[in-house]
């Protein structure tokens, strides 16, 4: 809810600094949730964050492509 309500907001950065601070708050919140209810539930609730921050993590895995084949 959060999320879609930062997203209703004007933003001049495109909302990359509420992307940081829903992101903050979601990664403590998944490990609550994975040792509270286990891992297959956690494992949703990861995806389910990961559907809602879906540049942040498309913009991650560019990243890590680009580190992991790089010739030098």
């Amino acid at each position: 809810m959060a999320a879609n309500i930062a997203a209703m907001i004007p933003s001049s950065d495109n909302h990359w600094a509420r992307a940081y601070v829903l992101i903050a708050v979601g990664i403590p919140l998944v490990g609550y949730v994975t040792y509270e209810n286990g891992p297959w539930i956690g494992l949703a609730t990861l995806v389910a964050g990961m559907s809602l921050l879906r540049w942040p993590v498309f913009y991650l895995a560019s990243w890590g492509r680009r580190v992991m084949w790089r010739t030098e």
